[in-house]
């Protein structure tokens, strides 16, 4: 999930927790996964590193330890990987437990997962959609602007015509931009 979605997500859970919850920051897995943007995996870190509550967490970590030490490299289903970090937390500890096997796993595991990966060159970041969608958001963090100015000033400046529309079109679909008649600029 790219930072401009997160940024909108937090703005809009932070509208929910103020308007539905009155300020009061949830404290269950269940309504903390109805949040904008926040799933069972944000759910469950946010309430083991900010409230020390006694759950598992999967990171890819802690999925990588489990999966090595439990089943032999042998991939799992997420359910079965959950079950059994759910009964390896330890009481009262799961702060401490959590902070422990990712460590472990970025640093003891790291090479292993490393070796096994496939390299492969990315193209060129100018000609990417991200590239694009960046710039866009870029220029309207300044001001509005019209869409044949907009398309102007990043079109003759980076050419590629339609990778601007689709970076444009995208945003808007994912709400980081509006326009409204002939105007493009932020959401709010």
């Amino acid at each position: 999930m790219g930072y401009n979605r997160r940024a909108l997500y937090l703005l809009q859970t932070a509208k929910t927790i103020h308007e539905k919850y009155y300020n009061k920051f949830p404290i269950s897995e269940q309504l903390l996964s109805k949040l904008p943007g926040l799933g069972k995996y944000t759910a469950r870190a946010v309430l083991v590193f900010a409230f020390r509550k006694d759950i598992a967490m999967v990171d890819t970590n802690i999925r990588q330890i489990i999966t090595h030490f439990f089943f032999h490299d042998i991939l799992q289903p997420e359910k079965t990987i959950q079950e059994v970090a759910d009964q390896l937390v330890p009481i009262g500890k799961s702060w401490e437990w959590h902070q422990a096997m990712m460590d472990y796993g970025a640093l003891k595991l790291e090479k292993k997962i490393l070796s096994k990966a496939k390299s492969r060159s990315a193209g060129p970041f100018k000609q990417s959609n991200r590239y694009f969608r960046g710039r866009i958001i870029d220029l309207l963090r300044e001001k509005s602007y019209k869409e044949k100015e907009l398309t102007k000033g990043l079109c003759s400046t980076y050419g590629k015509d339609e990778m601007f529309y689709i970076g444009l079109l995208t945003l808007e679909k994912e709400a980081l931009v509006a326009h409204k008649k002939d105007i493009w600029k932020l959401p709010g």
